[in-house]
């Protein structure tokens, strides 16, 4: 044998770091990055939130903290503001003891302690993940050795909506005890989220077929800039006395992308299986990474349990979601009044990070290739990517690439 590695076989790069990695070698002084899943601000410049700084300050000149391990699953104050944060105050499950929350290594982190949790647990085999979604959904519950990760359909590329029927007919074909996943909101990537109609007609299928469902949260408060709002699925769900689970980031609502601060949360109908969920998880998080690291996790325990940071920190999130919205309402507008072919209104009837622009794959690489604007061939453009000093230029290559290119 000449090497070990002699068999190990290539993959292909993973498009949006290749697409980051591509504009920054670009010196095309008008390229735009519409690829980064980060918010920018009006300059194009990533954006620390004031309140972090601040609490990041008070952290610094508290001699009383160390470089100790943190329990395996993490910093109990931390999980606890957390839960609450995404379930509520008032919430049932938590007064009555019925709730179990672990940190996480971010949603990511989170997702695949819940993937294993299920695999190992509930002996599931099975995952439906919305068509489009996130593609490291997919990648997680591979590696989680899932037997059959399936889709269910999303998005209405004529309607450029939700496909509702399409997706409560194929979650009639799961099988009892499969694994749902559900965008809590601000859905990745389309920006298109179920109305409160629509939720209550997806938990209808989802309990009467026997599913479990889990809800990835990683923009609460950053979508529609109200915390309470941007939960409303988890809270709706579990007001069916349903059990769930959540996974939690804290990379978008408080721009801590490389600190990897998550949560993940069971809420169960009887308090007595915690103890049994407590060891399981304690036991996949060994083996996988032991414990978490401590410093999001104190940025945001910080900013939480103190009344005033936790009042800035809620109107930052509000500096970052209007931000985008504004910048959608000005991309629509822009693209009508250049005489941009097709109905633009999706751009702004979509929430979040994220739009499905209805581009296509060729017109994607024009924009790409012509212009400079880096974005997924899926047509998903980061909003966070647009701002005032460039979206004349989009929106005229977008206009003229529509016209041109089908």
């Amino acid at each position: 044998m000449s090497s070990w590695f002699e068999n190990v076989e290539g993959a292909a790069p993973i498009e949006i770091f290749l697409l980051n990695k591509l504009h920054k070698e670009d010196t095309f002084p008008q390229k735009i990055d519409l690829g980064i899943g980060a918010y920018r601000d009006n300059n194009a410049k990533p954006w620390v939130l004031p309140v972090v700084r601040k609490a990041e300050k008070l952290i610094a000149n508290d001699d009383s903290l160390n470089h100790e391990y943190l329990p395996i699953l993490g910093m109990e104050d931390f999980s606890d503001l957390a839960t609450r944060m995404v379930l509520g105050e008032d919430s049932l499950p938590l007064k009555e003891g019925r709730v179990i929350s672990a940190q996480s290594l971010s949603g990511t982190g989170a997702l695949r302690v819940l993937a294993d949790f299920l695999r190992l647990c509930f002996q599931a085999d099975t995952v439906y993940i919305s068509s489009p979604s996130w593609p490291n959904h997919q990648l997680l519950f591979k590696h989680a050795n899932y037997t059959n990760v399936n889709s269910y359909r999303y998005w209405n590329a004529q309607t450029k909506s939700l496909d509702l029927n399409g997706m409560l007919e194929d979650l009639e074909k799961a099988k009892k005890g499969s694994v749902v996943i559900l965008h809590a909101c601000a859905h990745n990537p389309t920006g298109v989220d179920p109305t409160e109609e629509q939720w209550k007609q997806i938990a209808d299928t989802i309990e009467r077929k026997q599913l479990f469902t889990l809800f990835d949260c990683a923009y609460q408060g950053f979508a529609s800039g109200d915390l309470d709002k941007d939960a409303y699925s988890i809270r709706y769900f579990i007001s069916r006395g349903m059990e769930l689970a959540v996974a939690q980031s804290f990379a978008k609502n408080f721009g801590l992308y490389n600190e990897r601060i998550g949560n993940l949360l069971f809420v169960v109908k009887d308090k007595k299986h915690l103890p049994n969920i407590r060891a399981q998880l304690s036991t996949i998080v060994r083996a996988n990474y032991s414990n978490p690291p401590a410093h999001g996790a104190r940025i945001v325990k910080t900013v939480l349990s103190n009344p005033e940071l936790n009042a800035e920190w809620r109107e930052n999130i509000k500096t970052m979601s209007s931000r985008i919205i504004q910048m959608r309402a000005a991309l629509r507008a822009k693209l009508e009044e250049l005489g941009a072919p097709g109905d633009w209104s999706h751009i702004t009837n979509q929430i979040g990070m994220f739009s499905y622009t209805g581009l296509n794959e060729n017109q994607c690489k024009h924009l790409v290739e012509k212009y400079h604007i880096y974005l997924t061939k899926s047509g998903r453009i980061s909003c966070c990517g647009v701002n005032s000093s460039n979206i004349d230029y989009l929106a005229k290559a977008i206009t003229e690439t529509v016209k041109s290119i089908n």
